[in-house]
């Protein structure tokens, strides 16, 4: 098989692209990292609580699954659209600083999950339209750049502590226009231009009967069931181990941003050995272990604080280490004329998955008594994904994988 050429400026692009992605990402989580201060200032249920980060949840789903049936990233030019993308966003973030309310809150929020799917699923098309070698890794660095953003405004409420929570908010915002400035005046699309991805309902049903794209889905699910719930409430967790006396790094804050943070590492390390060693294994390996983390890390909610951070942070890095091998998967296996359709009915039906996930686990905790063990109820996921994957890696058609890699 001949090797394509690299790109001249393709690397810069690629930082550029992530840089956006960064900075826009910051948008997906900001209710979320200051929701201990929104609970008390706007006298929120937990119920209510997990809605602010749902709504972003459901607006991502409906926004991606629009944007493809009415062939928008085919439609407009890509940086065009990213950039009034991220401008949508960044305003409808903003609006928390208005206090709305609840109804209003969760109104913006889930302008904002619309505004982000007109940005990332399109950054991805724009990012290929730089690679053709060593597009595998620049989907880990980009996917590792989607996680560094969302665990920003951890990290915004750790450093801003003694101030209000508008600072989160406000450097959010401003973070997101600054992706728009990044994708209008700094990017263009690369000389190779990416196919459509079209949303074909009549072709779902073939994609379901699909057997191999089936258990590539079935691995996605499982991992999107553990991933945004823990993301969502790794912050509540980390402030309830800081109440009974267990706080690494210093603050449930900066302990939410170290282990979201740490899965850019996972990213890397996804994308590399998934070239070496192949999907299956690669997703399989790293589900075990964040499924691992999830049962294990309830035993150190007490301490000691080094054995608390170390679970979490390969937590952390193993959650997310697999996420974009899923999706090259089914870019591999199903038919080449609707691969749009298979990508866009994987991610939607994930991002929904995750809606009922983050709406479950307050729910558990109070069942259970507090978020001590609250997270084993997302084990069943890595459990059923790493099964799907390993029966996947023993059917004919995984020889298409990663060149033959499994």
């Amino acid at each position: 098989m001949t090797v394509p050429p690299a790109i001249a400026g393709q690397w810069t692009a690629l930082a550029l692209i992530c840089a956006g992605v960064i900075g826009a990402m910051t948008c997906w989580f900001s209710a979320t990292a200051i929701m201990p201060e929104l609970i008390r200032d706007w006298s929120l249920t937990a119920a209510q609580a997990g809605w602010l980060t749902n709504a972003v949840q459901i607006g991502f789903v409906l926004g991606a699954l629009a944007a493809s049936l009415v062939n928008l990233p085919d439609i407009m030019r890509l940086t065009r659209l990213i950039t009034i993308s991220a401008l949508l966003a960044a305003a409808a973030n903003a609006v928390l600083l208005l206090q709305p309310g609840f109804p209003g809150a969760v109104a913006a929020r889930f302008v904002t999950g619309v505004a982000l799917a007109g940005m990332y699923p399109p950054a991805m098309k724009l990012m290929a339209t730089w690679f053709l070698r060593g597009r595998g890794l620049a989907m880990g660095l980009l996917i590792g750049g989607l996680t560094l953003g969302s665990s920003m405004p951890h990290l915004f409420r750790a450093l801003g502590s003694g101030l209000d929570w508008q600072v989160v908010v406000i450097a959010s915002t401003l973070a997101t226009i600054t992706s728009a400035l990044i994708f209008g005046l700094l990017v263009q699309e690369g000389p190779n231009a990416f196919g459509r991805a079209t949303f074909n309902p009549r072709e779902v049903v073939a994609l379901l009967r699909n057997r191999p794209v089936f258990l590539a889905n079935m691995g996605y699910f499982g991992h999107m069931w553990e991933l945004y719930a823990m993301w969502a409430w790794f912050l509540a967790f980390a402030s309830a181990a800081d109440q009974a006396g267990t706080s690494p790094f210093g603050s449930p804050s900066m302990f939410a941003f170290v282990v979201v943070s740490s899965g850019v590492a996972g990213c890397v390390i996804g994308g590399l050995l998934s070239d070496r060693i192949g999907r299956c294994l690669t997703t399989a390996g790293m589900m075990a272990l964040s499924g691992g983390c999830a049962l294990l890390i309830g035993f150190a909610f007490d301490g000691p604080v080094w054995l608390l951070a170390l679970i979490a942070i390969v937590w952390g890095i193993s959650i997310i280490g697999d996420s974009a091998q899923f999706s090259a998967a089914v870019t591999e296996l199903a038919d080449s004329r609707f691969v749009g359709t298979a990508l866009t009915l994987q991610v939607s039906i994930g991002f929904a998955l995750t809606v009922f996930a983050i709406w479950l686990m307050p729910h558990v905790a109070v069942l259970l008594g507090g978020w001590q063990w609250a997270f084993l109820a997302l084990l069943p996921g890595p459990v059923v994904g790493a099964w799907a994957m390993l029966t996947l890696r023993r059917m004919p058609e995984a020889s298409r994988l990663a060149h033959g890699r499994r």
